[in-house]
């Protein structure tokens, strides 16, 4: 139950990267693409990435944890993940953009994603 744990923070920040991309959809009555519209399409890739990839990360997180990973490592994992997140979030979002957040948010989650697959598949071998 750790991962669930970090599914809060997690859940949060899709929800604000969600209504940032409908407050601006309204602003510039935009129903649907981003129209041209330079900050309406940051807010639609911000919230489209964070999409893309922690859906897989959590899959990721969870199977390390259902193969018995330490709780330290799967906390230490965990708060990664959602500091990585907020940070590219916040770093994407942001005109001029601040290229150093979406970076650390990036490797972030590609580290958390790298050793929990890696944790997911000792776990695998361990339990036969």
């Amino acid at each position: 139950m750790i991962i669930a744990f970090w599914t809060l923070p997690l859940a949060l920040i899709f929800l604000w990267l969600s209504l940032r991309v409908i407050r601006y959809r309204r602003a510039e009555r935009i129903p649907l693409g981003s129209g041209g519209n330079a900050t309406l399409e940051r807010a639609i890739r911000a919230h489209a990435n964070f999409a893309e990839f922690v859906p897989f990360a959590v899959l990721l997180l969870l199977l390390a944890e259902w193969g018995g990973a330490w709780p330290a490592l799967l906390h230490g994992l965990g708060a990664l993940l959602v500091a990585a997140r907020l940070s590219h979030g916040i770093g994407i979002v942001q005109e001029p953009e601040d290229f150093r957040l979406r970076v650390f948010g990036m490797m972030g989650t590609f580290g958390v994603m790298g050793i929990a697959a890696l944790a997911a598949f000792w776990g695998a071998l361990m339990r036969g």
